[in-house]
């Protein structure tokens, strides 16, 4: 350990990294048996680490250097989403090309991840804009389409003006329908785009999301909605002049009440009737708006036969019905859904309830729908024959009785648009011939590899001439190839698998190891991330076990959507100027200083606030734990191990128990805690009177393996000056001695008294106490307490006057039995009336050190009457003199 008071952290830092490399302490051989695989999303090569980088990083890496000291094999690695449409634009910015900017980009990031001690198997780094990596994205077309998954067709798709491309449903965000790239509105085109069949994997994949118990509830219930799977009827409605149109609905219980047709203003219908009626051309180009907080439509002078009743229903078109929705068509029932409802007091329908509440007591009457619609199950009236049917029987009996329904299922979710109209992704491996269509590229021309760099609007692929023309694989003749690219969630729906075999030039991934290491036992990323890639993920997971022989058809077994980084409450960006640098916080602190500040500043899912101050404060505490090493060693100790020893043992036991359970759940802030606590108890005792050096060290050498994982650089410092043999992150994870639940259960005992103890002092006024008596209650109370505990009998005192040595105690048995009685719902578990004394005893010194008075531990045979009566198991008498 160097001697000056503050170290020098770009020194160690610089040290330790070095040191780690040329051990190769990080990588993982390939004969690894099932080592645990810890994971963080691989980062778009942006040029710099930011804040969110750097906590989601370190998550991952304290996590997987937790797993090393715990004697696991870890498979940590890293890599690069290095396509997309930010390099191709930011390469155009700076008169470059793409591949140039994107590999500058992530030596600089490379870089930075290093100097932040990240401890990844840089061997297995992959960059997915090598052909070495996107030649498997096209044998993994080759193999989908084999499988037929794959499908070219027209389609109306969501493609933005200012980027000059197609993007899936799921990257248009927001009610305004926003670019999830550059935040411009989406426009929607005719175009041939190939897609990929996920909704063929939609029932598995949602009925999977139930076992998926390690991810968060709430990214479940977004890939839940996503795939927003319903069961329900399909309506046919004969519309006068244009035929057969269908609605779904979930509720035929409710077609009775259907008072209005209604369609989307981009259904055929409507387009048919803005070229013929102005009013609805006018409502479509101007006055429609699907995000506004209120239905608008416009009466269309059309009817529709209601199938079921054969009533005549006016048509409207309506910007609360969405195309992407459904059929694009609904039956308006005002009386029974919220939305109807709105729309038919604006538009002056008729409002019909026709589904009353259950009720015991004679027939069912019809609910008031006057002011709001009455949305639940309920009874049918004024419902013909099927009056008098409950919810869900008539949906049955309608749907098999008309001739005009059916039962479906239908799915929010679309198939997987993959085409994108840019240059820099992988090319799709399809040739265009004349006479023999679209034809795949034979796996072994594998990879397609994009030509140099073209700069220009549109697409930009279609501009290299050269590179296009081509012969057709099956018939030898003249044909081009495609020139859209795939989207970019290809690359990251199964890198994850290349990593196990990166250097594999047969295959994308070898299976058998594959099926030894997979799936990620930890992946940690942003929340923005829970449906396209995680939705994507998985489908393509499943295909491969489908089709390759993979043995699990889930990649993530558990799942931590971390929170951000924020300032001032609001999450940094480059465009509000409110950007904290990662690399400055390393220069001037130390990237231990930064690695702890996040890990200890909130819990990995929630979002927190950068302050300077936490930083600082961090940092301070780092610099007080080199001196204490410092001082240790410097220092003899010829202290006995004696009760005071004994605590701080027993408070170094508890600390490891509990910090162990926190690492293994990463609530990384609440194990951090308690090494900085502990770190502060033994300064404590460092300072009585003759501590016990071994104490000291085994204190020491704990608070530094619990830091390891965070702090690592300083840490190994701190361990090769305390002696340690190897390096720190190889060392074994410290052992405790004694079970975790009554090493818990003393420290809550301490931590009370002492809590008691200055209540008193403060309430009372007391500015210099000469004596404080810790009086433990009777053993007889402790026997009371744990069979009021596991009783369940309804009455607890007289089951208590059944035991001699409690019914001997006369009055005080009955009314501590009425307290428990009382208080039994939160009567919690204890220490043994023995463990309580032993425990304050070794205690007692704390006490006695912060109010500088004598601390007596007594039983109750020991005090006064009227003290010890007071006392009550884990929670001790207190009097002061």
């Amino acid at each position: 350990m160097q001697t000056q008071d503050n170290y020098d952290h770009a020194k160690i830092e610089q040290r330790w990294q070095e040191a780690w490399a040329e051990a190769g302490v990080f990588h993982t051989a390939d004969d690894a048996e099932d080592p645990t695989y810890v994971l963080g999303m691989y980062p778009y090569p942006s040029g710099k680490l930011h804040m969110g980088h750097v906590r989601n990083y370190t998550i991952t890496d304290a996590y997987a250097r937790y797993r090393r000291m715990r004697g696991d094999d870890v498979l940590h690695p890293m890599g690069w989403d290095a396509f997309g449409l930010p390099a191709e634009n930011a390469a155009k910015e700076r008169d470059t090309n793409p591949r140039d900017w994107t590999l500058d980009c992530i030596a600089t990031m490379r870089g930075q991840m290093e100097s932040m001690g990240f401890g990844y198997d840089w061997q297995r780094e992959v960059t997915t804009c090598e052909p070495e990596y996107y030649r498997w994205n096209q044998w993994l077309f080759g193999r989908f389409h084999e499988a037929g998954l794959v499908e070219r067709r027209d389609a109306e798709v969501n493609w933005c003006p200012s980027c000059e491309t197609v993007l899936a449903d799921e990257q248009v965000e927001g009610e305004a329908e926003l670019c999830w790239r550059c935040g411009t509105p989406v426009e929607q085109r005719e175009l041939a785009q190939w897609f990929l069949k996920i909704t063929e994997y939609a029932d598995e994949l949602l009925d999977d999301i139930d076992e998926l118990d390690g991810w968060p509830a709430s990214v479940r219930q977004m890939q839940r909605n996503w795939i927003g799977r319903q069961h329900g009827t399909r309506l046919t409605f004969e519309v006068g002049g244009h035929g057969p149109v269908e609605a779904f609905t979930t509720r035929a219980d409710t077609v009775f009440g259907a008072t209005f047709f209604a369609l989307a203003p981009d259904h055929p219908i409507s387009q048919e009737l803005v070229a013929e009626d102005a009013a609805v051309r006018r409502f479509v180009e101007e006055e429609a708006d699907p995000e506004g907080d209120e239905p608008n439509g416009v009466e269309t002078g059309l009817t529709a036969t209601n199938p079921v009743t054969g009533e005549e229903l006016p048509v409207f078109v309506a910007d609360f019905v969405l195309s992407d929705v459904g059929t694009g068509a609904l039956m308006g029932v005002p009386g029974h859904d919220d939305r109807d409802h709105a729309f038919a007091e604006k538009m002056g329908v008729e409002i019909r309830p026709v589904v009353a509440p259950e009720s015991e007591a004679g027939e069912p009457t019809a609910p008031d729908v006057s002011e709001s619609a009455y949305t639940e199950d309920g009874v049918l009236v004024d419902s013909g024959e099927y009056s008098g049917l409950d919810s869900e029987t008539a949906r049955e009996r309608i749907t098999e009785d008309a001739d005009a329904a059916e039962f479906t299922t239908q799915y929010r979710l679309r198939d997987w648009g993959i085409s994108r109209q840019r240059y820099w992704g992988t090319p799709i491996p399809v040739v265009h011939c004349d006479d023999c269509g679209p034809v795949l590229v034979p796996e072994e021309e594998l990879p397609v590899e994009l030509p140099e760099f073209v700069n220009t609007t549109g697409n930009p692929l279609d501009a290299a001439e050269e590179w296009k023309r081509t012969t057709c694989p099956d018939c030898g003749g003249d044909a081009v190839r495609e020139t859209d690219t795939m989207d970019t969630f290809v690359d990251s729906s199964w890198y994850f698998l290349r990593y196990v075999s990166p250097g594999l030039d047969d295959a994308p991934f070898d299976v058998e190891r594959a099926n030894d290491w997979m799936p990620v036992d930890q992946y940690v990323g942003g929340i923005e991330h829970a449906v396209m890639h995680l939705l994507y993920s998985r489908f393509v997971t499943k295909v491969l076990a489908d089709t390759e022989g993979l043995e699990h058809r889930e990649p993530f077994s558990n799942l931590l959507a971390q929170g951000m980084v924020q300032l001032e409450g609001e999450k940094m960006s480059k465009s509000k100027g409110n950007v904290v640098s990662p690399q400055r916080i390393v220069e001037e602190y130390g990237a231990d200083t930064a690695r702890l500040f996040m890990m200890q500043a909130a819990q990995p899912e929630r979002d927190f606030d950068w302050s300077e101050e936490g930083v600082e404060s961090s940092h301070r505490y780092l610099q007080r734990l080199a001196r204490a090493v410092r001082t240790f060693v410097e220092t003899e100790y010829d202290g006995a191990e004696d009760e005071t020893a004994a605590y701080v043992d027993r408070e170094i036991d508890a600390t490891v128990a509990t910090a162990r359970e926190e690492f293994e759940t990463l609530t990384f802030n609440t194990a951090l805690r308690e090494a900085r606590e502990l770190t502060s108890l033994l300064t404590q005792y460092r300072e009585t009177d003759a501590p016990h050096g071994p104490t000291v060290e085994r204190g020491l050498r704990t608070v530094v393996k619990l830091l390891a994982p965070v702090a690592p650089h300083v840490s190994e410092e701190l361990w090769e000056s305390l002696g340690g043999e190897g390096f720190v992150v190889e060392a074994d994870w410290p052992e405790f001695d004694g079970d975790a639940d009554e090493l818990a259960l003393a420290r809550r005992l301490v931590e009370n008294t002492r809590s008691d103890v200055r209540h008193i002092v403060d309430v009372a006024g007391i500015d210099d106490p000469e004596r404080v008596d810790v009086v433990v209650a009777a053993p007889w109370k402790f026997r009371a307490q744990e069979l009021a505990r596991e009783s369940d009998a309804p009455n607890v005192i007289s089951e208590l006057m059944q035991v001699d040595e409690i019914r001997s105690q006369g009055d005080a048995a009955a009314s501590f039995g009425q307290d428990l009685q009382e208080e039994r719902q939160s009567l919690s578990e204890t220490l043994s009336a023995a463990q309580e004394r032993a425990e304050l005893e070794r205690a007692a010194w704390l006490v006695e050190r912060e109010f500088d008075a004598e601390v007596r531990v007594l039983g109750a045979d020991e005090a006064d009457d009227d003290i010890a009566r007071k006392a009550s198991p884990g929670r001790p008498a207190i009097h002061i003199d």
